[in-house]
This record gives structure tokens, C-alpha cells and sequence, in this order.
């Protein structure tokens, strides 16, 4: 037997609960886990909540990623006593998450937990934090370099924003925070490395104008919506945006001239189905770029039971930095 935090659809409404489940309950798989660690998304927040149809079969066992031991496994590549980390796969919206002390998925889903982490240290980076590391890495390819100029990251106070502005100030670039909450997130952002703290409002209203002036080399955009539209006018020649976020909305009202006129990129980052290679050499960068004392610094934990209560304040932006989950808590 093993706790989760289960949701179920009573007339209409999303409710939760914590039950005890037996194995048999698990979904198919061929390595099962026993979870220590998941984290508090904004994504999980809205499947908590019962908001944006994300999950559609019930019951179900929310977490969108966790860390643990394999206790069964007949998959090759994983044996007994194996450290693992899942993210993505839809894994805690189509299929069982980590919200539980047991979970049963497909090995070829599992990356190996990197030397130099702890679980809880890869669940403090989490989803967010590997997506930050993707948009990362989309901006090197991308030729983005320290010397190319400012980098915007928006939404700089939540979970990938904190991530991003983390690993880009260790690299070397002088990173622009965006904030809708100035006063009360400068002191952390620029603990996490900006050189900068910028009001939310100044960059993400559109002008109305095809171009604007310069002034981002690049920009990890975990907003969307009207924030990108603004900002694609304002990036420099050969400019790159790495965007992974929908907070701000799914719309992009925007025209060609960024794109013709200054050859700006703009480049979507999905961790849900980054392929095994990319996520493996992701979490390896993590484990070496990513400065854990600020990676303490940006998290908090939460025990299983507290969990509902968290994510409400994750959907009205007043939880900063990453929340990990602890599991047997």
C-alpha cells in the first residue's frame, strides 16, 4: 500500500483527496518507483484546481514529474536500486504522475539521476528548471553568446524564470529580470544573478510597431501572449527568443517584420516530448551549470497534505522560485 493525492470528478467539480492504494492500481509499465520528490508546477496547479481540461480521465494522480529508487524493474537499462528522474511524457495529465509513493512507467521515459544530485535537488530543478535549461541551450545553438548583449528573461520570479536567470548569470550574461512584482522580487533576482530588475509593465505591452529599438540579444520568454508580441519587435539583429510559456495566453498577434527584417528566432521549447539524447545532455548541463547554493536559495518544500492549498497561491503568482513536493511527508 502507498499514499496519493488522487483526484476525482464529482458533479462537474475537481475534487482531492489523499487515499491509500495497492499496487494493483498502478498503471502499466515495466519499471516501478518508489517516488521521494516531485515539485508544484503551474501546470499542476491548474490540474489541482480542476482548470484548463488538462486531465480528462478520473481518478487520477497528478505530478507532472518525480524523482526516486526503481524497486521493480524488466526493462534493460534499469535495475533494483536505480536512481531515476522522470519529466514530461504527459505523465500526471493523460497518464499517473508523481503525486504518490509508488509510480509504474516505461523505462525509455526515465533519464538517470545525475552524479552531484541529490533526488531532491532534481526535483528543486524539476520541469521548470530542465525547460530553462532547454531554453538555454536553444539560445548557444542559436549563436547567442555572452558579448551578443542583454538577455531578457521574463517572468523571472517563477519557477523558470528563476531557473533561467540562475544558470545565464553563472554562464556570463547579464541578464535583464522582468517582474510584475518589483519591489517584493528584486532582492531574490538579483541573488539569483540579474544585473537588472525591470517592471513586467515596460516590456509587455505591444507598441503597435513592426520594430522597435534594439534591445535584447536574446530572451527566455516563460510568459507568452501579448509579453512575446512586445518583445519580438525590441530583439536585436539576429536576435533569439527561447519561448516556453503560456501564462500570458496562447495568441501571438504579431507581423513578419522581426523575422525579414532583423532575421530575428523564435524558437518553442517543449520538455513534455523532448527527445531522451536532448533531456539526457540537459540534465547533465544542470548538474554542472546550475549554482546549487541559489538553487537553495529559490526553493521550498511541501509535505503531500499541504499540496492543494500551495497551488492556489501558485495560480495567483505569489509563490516564487521552485516548490518541491516531499512525498512521505
Amino acid at each position: 500500500m502507498f499514499k496519493a493525492l488522487v483526484l476525482e470528478e464529482s458533479d462537474g467539480k475537481v475534487v482531492s483527496s489523499i487515499q491509500e492504494l495497492g499496487e494493483d492500481r498502478l498503471p502499466e509499465g515495466d519499471v516501478t518507483i518508489a517516488v521521494e520528490y516531485s515539485t508544484l508546477n503551474y501546470k499542476d496547479g491548474m490540474i489541482l484546481n480542476g482548470l484548463g481540461r488538462l486531465v480528462r480521465n478520473y481518478p487520477h494522480v497528478p505530478g507532472v514529474d518525480f524523482a526516486g529508487t526503481v524497486i521493480e524493474s524488466s526493462h534493460p537499462d534499469w535495475k533494483k536500486g536505480d536512481e531515476a528522474i522522470l519529466t514530461g511524457w504527459r505523465v500526471g495529465e493523460a497518464r499517473w504522475g508523481g503525486y504518490a509513493g509508488k509510480a509504474r512507467v516505461k523505462g525509455d521515459w526515465l533519464v538517470k539521476l545525475p552524479k552531484g544530485l541529490s533526488a531532491k535537488q532534481a526535483m528543486a530543478i524539476g520541469t521548470a528548471g530542465l525547460t530553462s535549461m532547454l531554453c538555454v541551450m536553444e539560445l548557444e545553438n542559436n549563436g547567442i553568446e555572452p558579448a551578443a548583449g542583454d538577455v531578457l528573461v521574463t517572468g523571472a520570479a517563477g519557477g523558470v524564470g528563476s531557473v533561467a536567470t540562475a544558470i545565464l548569470a553563472k554562464l556570463g550574461y547579464k541578464v535583464i529580470a522582468s517582474t510584475g512584482r518589483v519591489d517584493s522580487e528584486s532582492d531574490y533576482l538579483k541573488g539569483l544573478g540579474a544585473a537588472e530588475i525591470i517592471e513586467r509593465s515596460t516590456i509587455a505591452t505591444p507598441s503597435g510597431k513592426p520594430l522597435d529599438s534594439e534591445r535584447w540579444a536574446g530572451c527566455v520568454d516563460a510568459v507568452g501572449g501579448s509579453t512575446l508580441a512586445a518583445i519580438l519587435p525590441q530583439m536585436k539583429y539576429r536576435g533569439c527568443v527561447a519561448a516556453c510559456g503560456l501564462a500570458g495566453g496562447t495568441k501571438l498577434e504579431t507581423t513578419v517584420i522581426p523575422f525579414l527584417l532583423r532575421g530575428v528566432r523564435l524558437i518553442g521549447v517543449d520538455s513534455v516530448m523532448c527527445p531522451i539524447e536532448i533531456r539526457r545532455e540537459a540534465w547533465r548541463r544542470l548538474a554542472s551549470d546550475l549554482p546549487m547554493a541559489k538553487l537553495d536559495a529559490m526553493t521550498k518544500t511541501t509535505p503531500l497534505k499541504d499540496l492543494v492549498g500551495m497551488s492556489k497561491q501558485i495560480l495567483e503568482g505569489k509563490v516564487r522560485g521552485r516548490v518541491v513536493v516531499e512525498i512521505g511527508a
